[in-house]
């Protein structure tokens, strides 16, 4: 072990600070004798002695026999009221001085106590507790967990930092695997493998390490005080290892716990068991067990002896991987965690189940022996690897009983087959008990309902080979029944076997008749589905056949599938038949009377001679001819009178008039260009103001009674004078109406004849001359016309107007006269009224 001796540099700054450390603490001398003086004195003082440590504090003026004691080497001495020390301290020696200072003062004895403390300075090297240290390492110890702890010591004060120690590795030899497998705590010094470390240690390529180790004071700083020394670690095998699996039989009668096998060996007999413990091989440790079992079932005690709490079951769980976990004390996992693979052996404790309780199937009544129906399989929840789950299948009861032995089962596959030659005739349904049960004798039922499915091995047959005849009267209408058949099937009623199909196999190629079938008797109608004709056809013979719609098995279709049904039609009378039953005819207005518009026809079926007449026709304008059915015009029509003429063709049975039928007939006129075009309106009031007013114009009406197809558009235009086109204009406003306006600015108010045309949009048109009148006048600013442009005949002048009006004024006024001179006479005012107003009032005493 070596150390490093301080240097001459490191003692003088050691020195120059204790000198200006030289602590002195006064903590106040107190009177009495409970006195106290606490002082610091720095150890290994070097200056000039005797050393003055402190003035002793609050001695009187004048006492005598000063003195100190507790000092049995003399170390210490008091002078004028001075402590000195007469050697230098060293704290490891003696940390502290308890002294007891005495002197008399005024005839009476007093002292105190002083403490002295050694102040620590960092005279001293650290060295390892032991010169060759070793250890061991674990194979499979994780990373950072410490094996093993070197401990230095060093003799200056623990509670400064000359006596903080830190650890570093110098070198490892030899460097395989890695040259850093292993790593020292700087502050703790516990020693443990790198990343490099756990994952290559290998004792067989390096049993041995030699590391170098180094330890500082003063928390390592660069002027620490140091050692060095050696470490060797030796690598060891482990235990800590996976077990081989163990087989446990599940069911285990117990006691319980038992202990685990951990050697592999696989024991036939589960009781026979291995207690060799998972251990790990280096210092004491906890172990735990992690895995997906239920809490409790499995543990594990302090010597590695896993458990096993209560008995398993291989249908819920076949095995467990048990993760076995070792930590140190503190809960620090050490080792990478070993697994334990528990498998469960299987005991026959599970009776065969089927998947269903109840089966159906079916088969056909002519299926045949050994025909495969159904295959029912139960399963058992025993290892698959073992005969415990061979299961056997017995048929143990059937329903109904009779006939026995229709069905087996197959002993090992649970195959179910026809037993009987044939299952026609049988039962239509059976239900079967079928039992699984295994090599123990535990077993479970089925039941398996059978249904015999019919077949199609019966022809339907008709009661009777004949049907009819039957009578149809000619009238008849249509959805009358003529009559109704069954052909019957002896299969099963109701199924596809029994269901019948009716066809007409000849007699009926137009489709006068159609087949009803109704489904819950296999009862057919024949259906009249057409009007009958006794002229066209009176005897119906018709083939009808009855089949299956699902093919014949065995057998096939005969004469007695097939049957004749007659129908006789009986004639009866019948009226008109008019070949439409609308007639449209368009005739054009004004055509000249007499002229035939439209030939009405009818027949009769019994070719009875026909008569027409006509009904609505109330202005009679139309004729009929009584036999030939000619409609004519009996007058000119008029298409602006009516443009639609509706009625009624009558056609009667010659011979019975009570048979008829009736047509209606539209008779559209046709316009034709006959009526001019007008102009519609009063304008003698309406006026237009000079000078021009801007969109000022008389809005001129216009009508004509023809249709659109000749009235259409109506045009007007201004005669061909020069005067009246300078003076006027004509502008277009829709189809019937235009604006007359000024076409000059100024015009002398009159009134004027403007002269234009109105024609037609037809080809050749018809036109109509109109010379209108119109006032044009000054205008004020209201635009209302102020002067009349002339004076029209007839009209009162001004000199009448005035004369009439005075002598109406003097009328008025010679009847207003006499009427006040009557009221003057009528009352007389009373005496003295005329001078009452003059006298005045007398008082009355």
């Amino acid at each position: 072990m070596r150390y490093q001796e301080p240097t001459m540099c490191s003692v003088d700054k050691v020195s120059s600070w204790i000198k200006a450390l030289t602590l002195v603490f006064s903590l106040g001398l107190l009177h009495g004798e409970a006195a106290h003086l606490k002082i610091g004195v720095p150890e290994n003082y070097d200056g000039i002695f005797p050393w003055y440590l402190t003035k002793l504090p609050d001695l009187p003026l004048t006492y005598t026999d000063l003195m100190v004691s507790g000092d049995e080497e003399g170390t210490f001495g008091v002078e004028s009221g001075f402590l000195y020390a007469l050697k230098p301290l060293d704290r490891e020696t003696q940390p502290s001085y308890s002294l007891q200072v005495s002197f008399t003062a005024s005839m009476h004895p007093q002292s105190f106590s002083v403490e002295v403390c050694v102040i620590d300075k960092n005279d001293n090297v650290p060295v390892f507790l032991e010169e060759s240290m070793r250890g061991s390492v674990q194979l499979g110890l994780l990373k950072g967990i410490p094996f093993m702890q070197v401990e230095a010591l060093d003799r200056d004060d623990r509670n400064t930092a000359h006596a903080d120690l830190r650890f570093s590795l110098l070198d490892q030899t030899p460097r395989i695997p890695a040259s850093h497998m292993f790593y020292i705590d700087a502050n703790t010094g516990e020693v443990s493998l790198t990343e490099d470390g756990a994952s290559t240690l290998d004792p067989e390529m390096c049993g041995r390490y030699k590391l170098s180790v180094m330890v500082q004071d003063m928390g390592g700083r660069a002027n620490a005080f140091f050692s060095t020394g050696t470490v060797l670690v030796e690598v060891t095998g482990n235990s800590w290892a996976s077990p081989d699996p163990v087989r446990l039989q599940e069911n285990l009668p117990g006691p319980y716990p038992i202990p685990i096998s951990q050697n592999g060996t696989r024991m036939e007999d589960p009781v026979e068991l291995c207690h060799r413990p998972v251990k790990w091989s280096g210092s004491s440790v906890e172990y735990s067990l992690e895995g997906e079992f239920p809490e409790m079932l499995f543990t594990i005690n302090r010597e590695g002896v896993i458990y096993l709490n209560a008995p398993l079951d291989r249908e819920t769980q076949d095995q467990f991987l048990i993760s076995i976990v070792v930590e140190r004390p503190d809960g620090r996992e050490i080792a990478k965690p070993v697994e334990l693979r528990v498998m469960v052996g299987d005991a026959n404790d599970n009776r065969p189940t089927f998947p269903q309780m109840q089966y159906h199937t079916a088969v056909k009544e002519l299926a045949t022996k050994g025909t495969e129906i159904l295959t029912v399989q139960a399963a058992d929840n025993d290892d698959p690897k073992t005969d415990n789950v061979r299961i056997f299948y017995r048929l143990v009861g059937q329903v109904p009983e009779s006939p026995r032995n229709l069905f087996r089962v197959d002993r090992d596959s649970g195959v179910i087959t026809v037993q009987a030659d044939s299952m026609e005739g049988t039962a239509p349904q059976y239900i079967l008990t079928i039992t699984a049960e295994d090599a123990k004798g535990l077993n479970s039922s089925c039941t398996v309902i059978v249904k015999v499915l019919d077949e199609n091995n019966n022809p339907p047959v008709f009661s009777q080979h004949e049907y009819g005849p039957f009578h149809l009267s000619e009238d008849a209408p249509v959805g009358a029944t003529v009559t109704a058949v069954a052909a019957w099937d002896s299969d099963e009623r109701g199924g596809d076997s029994w269901v019948v199909d009716y066809r007409l196999e000849s007699g009926n190629e137009e489709e006068v008749f159609t087949l009803v079938t109704d489904r819950q008797t296999n009862e057919v109608s024949l259906v009249l589905d057409k009007v009958l004709d006794f002229e066209r056809e009176s005897e119906y013979i018709l083939v009808l056949s009855a089949q299956n719609p699902v093919a014949l098995v065995r057998g096939r279709y005969g004469p007695a599938s097939t049957a004749t049904v007659s129908i006789f039609i009986d004639d009866i009378n019948e009226g008109p038949v008019l070949s439409q039953s609308h007639y449209e005819v368009t005739v054009r207005e004004g055509e000249e009377p007499g002229r035939v518009i439209a030939t009405i026809r009818a027949y009769d079926p019994d070719s009875h001679p026909i008569r027409y007449s006509l009904r609505g026709d109330t202005k009679k304008y139309f004729s009929i001819g009584k036999y030939s059915g000619e409609l004519k015009t009996v007058q000119a029509l008029d298409r602006e009178e009516n443009s639609t003429y509706t009625m009624e063709v009558v056609a009667e049975d010659g011979r019975n008039s009570s048979l008829s039928a009736s047509t209606l007939v539209t008779v559209h006129i046709l316009d034709v260009n006959d009526n001019s075009p007008v102009l519609v309106g009063d304008y003698s009031w309406k006026y237009l103001c000079t000078p021009r007013w801007e969109d000022q114009a008389l809005v001129l009406a216009s009508r004509d009674s023809d249709g659109p197809q000749h009235g259409g558009r109506l045009n007007f235009s201004l005669r061909g004078e020069p005067t009246v086109r300078r003076n006027w204009k004509l502008t277009p406003i829709n189809d019937t109406h235009t604006n007359l306006s000024l076409n000059i600015a100024n015009l002398a108010p009159d009134v004027y004849t403007v002269p234009f045309t109105i024609s037609d949009s037809s080809s050749p048109p018809r036109s109509t001359f109109i010379n209108l009148p119109v006032t044009v006048c000054t205008c004020n600013v209201r635009g209302n016309c102020r002067t009349a442009a002339k004076q029209l005949s007839g009209m009162p002048t001004l000199q009448s107007t005035l004369a009439i009006l005075l002598g109406t004024l003097g009328v008025i006024g010679t009847i207003l006269i006499v009427i006040f001179v009557r009221l003057s006479y009528q009352n007389p005012p009373p005496p003295g009224k005329a001078n009452q107003e003059r006298v005045p009032l007398k008082m009355t005493l």
